[in-house]
This record gives structure tokens, sequence and C-alpha cells, in this order.
């Protein structure tokens, strides 16, 4: 029996080292999980956008606005931290607000006309980002602190009080509609080319792009039923609320546009493989960069400079942005570009699919 069991590991063993590819990113994962896990999350949110502006019919800036501005503008709680705040300074208490409806800021600062200490700050503030609400109310509490203002700061949280169910709910819909795609789409694919499936397709009259479309859509239908059913789950126990019928229809659509850019994307990647080991492996790596740069855990804003840049080329980061201005703001107008960038990033990875796939027949 032991020397059955022997003769066993050696041949196992020999197999995983004599595949160097599995082995470079069994060695190299751990490394990559410390750098995109440890920089993704828990880092030093700033640069946070924020409006500042006077009461609408204000004449003259008032010093208290004037000092308080600037001192927003240098916040820096820790000195060698980046500044907290970038502020942009508007003409008008309307022009401020309907920057923060657009999304251009998450808060405005309304400071009162006059130097009269009994006259309320206003703040307004996007509630949906976890953690970024509470550290901007606290960054205007100690900014007309050190001025020793006694002026009352009302804080109005535009969307309630989001709790962290809430906020990392919306990120795990696309987190299942990665996982369906990544079962139902790329293991799909090797394994009917493992099993001579794929040959079999090419004696029909079949064309190449259309096999690589058929198991796209397939993927796409699976992953979109898939983020549905997570959807669904997310209301009932994260006690998310659909105030309208239209925003419904709308977040069922960005589901489908995300399960078409995701299934293309892991698609194409899996074409290039040839074993479900293989592309497991790699896999797990996609996986791990494209969820934690997409803000579905952390904000954003906490990454540093150099992470921040990826979210720009991930789809998921897109997807993330639109179904939270839908499900956690109820804000239709605020998805338009993430419907773009979603539908062009499926474009292009359903022709690099059909190419890859061309590839590797011949």
């Amino acid at each position: 029996m032991i020397r059955g069991a022997i003769a066993i590991f050696r041949r196992d063993f020999k197999k995983f080292a004599g595949n160097p590819f599995v082995l470079v990113f069994t060695l190299f994962m751990p490394v990559i999980y410390l750098i995109i896990f440890g920089n993704a999350m828990g880092g030093t949110i700033s640069h946070i956008p924020i409006g500042v502006a006077q009461e609408d019919g204000s004449f003259a800036e008032t010093p208290l606005f004037v000092s308080a501005t600037a001192d927003l503008l240098h916040y820096q709680p820790e000195t060698e931290k980046p500044r907290t705040f970038d502020v942009t300074v508007f003409s008008s208490e309307s022009s401020a607000k309907a920057a923060l409806n657009a999304g251009n800021v998450m808060a405005v600062v309304i400071f009162p006309s006059s130097v009269s200490n009994d006259q309320a700050v206003r703040l307004y503030v996007d509630s949906s980002e976890y953690l970024v609400p509470s550290l901007i109310e606290s960054g205007v509490r100690a900014v007309l602190a050190a001025r020793a203002a006694p002026n009352p700061v009302y804080v109005n949280r535009m969307y309630g009080d989001i709790e962290y169910i809430q906020f990392f709910g919306v990120g795990v819909i696309v987190l299942a509609i990665f996982m369906t795609t990544m079962l139902g789409g790329g293991i799909a694919l090797i394994r009917d080319r493992e099993n001579g499936i794929i040959e079999g397709y090419l004696v029909t009259p079949v064309q190449r792009a259309s096999i690589i479309l058929g198991i796209i859509a397939s993927g796409t239908i699976k992953a979109f039923l898939a983020g549905c059913i997570i959807f669904l789950v997310d209301i009932y126990i994260a006690g998310i609320i659909v105030d309208s019928i239209g925003t419904f229809l709308l977040i069922l659509l960005v589901i489908f546009i995300t399960s078409i850019g995701i299934t293309s994307v892991v698609v194409s990647f899996a074409s290039r493989f040839s074993a479900q080991q293989e592309y497991a492996s790699s896999l797990a790596f996609l996986n791990l960069v494209l969820f934690m740069t997409s803000g579905a855990f952390y904000t954003v804003l906490g990454m540093p400079f150099w992470l921040r840049w990826i979210t720009v080329i991930n789809p998921e980061y897109y997807a993330v942005h639109a179904l939270r201005s839908l499900i956690l703001k109820g804000e239709g107008h605020l998805i338009g570009m993430d419907l773009v960038a979603l539908s062009i990033f499926s474009c292009i990875a359903i022709a690099a699919g059909i190419i890859s796939f061309r590839r590797t027949l011949e």
C-alpha cells in the first residue's frame, strides 16, 4: 500500500513540477494578493471631491467662508499623508447642488451669507460610499473648530445611512456574475475542447466566430440569471428598497450588459488555454485584480494612485458604480458613462475572443 502511494505521489508531483505555468502562479499569487489586496483595502482615503459655496443671495465672501475654504483645501489629519479633499469653489449654492446631483462632487458645504454665529453651516453629502460621508463631516467640523466658529453644522445625508452590507451587497452581484461565467463560460469552453467537441463543430457548416459567440451568449444568460438572483437576495437580506419600476428595469439592464462584458472577457481569456488547471490558476489572478479594484469591498478613493488607474480599464468598476447609482441612490441619470464603457469593453472583448479562438484552432 505504501509503495503504491509513493508511486502515485511521484507521478502527481512530477506532473505539478513539470508545469511551469501553474508552478509560477502558485508561488506568484500570494505576492499579488499582498500587493493588490493590501493596497486596495483599508488605505488612506484622500482627494475626496467636495464643493463649497455661500448661500444664494450672498454678495460678498465672509471671513468664515474664505478661511474655511482654505483650510478644507489643505486639510490633512496626518502630515505624511496626502490631502483629504479636492475643493471646488462654486459661485452659487444652486450650482454647487447641481454638481452634487450630477455626481461631480461627493459633498457641498454651504456657508451662511453673514457672519452671524447662529446661522448654520449646511453640509449635503453623498452617503452612498462607505466611510466617506463620516470623513467629510469630521473634516468640516474640525475646520470650523480650528477657526473657533460657533456656527452649528446641519448635515443632510442625501441617501440616508448606508450600512456596509448594503454597500458590499452591490459588489456581490458582480462577483456572482464573474463566478458563474467562470464556470459556465470559460470552463465549459475548455472542457469541450478537451472532450473533442470543439473539433466536432469544425466539421459542420458552423463558422468559428459562431462557436465563440454561442458560448458567450450561453454564458451571458447564465450570468444574468445568477446576477438577478443575488440582486433579489440583496433586497431581502440587506434591506435594499427599489423605489420605482423604471429603476428596477434599469438595474436588470445593467446586470445584463455587465454579464455580456464579463462573459466576453472570461471566454476570450479561456480561449487561450487547453487545460483547466492552467485556466483556473490564471483566472484566480484575473478575479483578484478586477474585483479588488472595482470598489466593491472598499472605496476607490482609499486606493493608491497607481492602483486607481486599473479602475479605468476595469469593467467591474463601471458595473459596481452603475448598480450603486441605481440601487443605493435611485439616480438613473448617473449611469450613462458606465453603460457606454461596459458596451465598448464588451465589443472589444468579443472581438478579441473571436480572434484568439481562431488562432488557437490554426
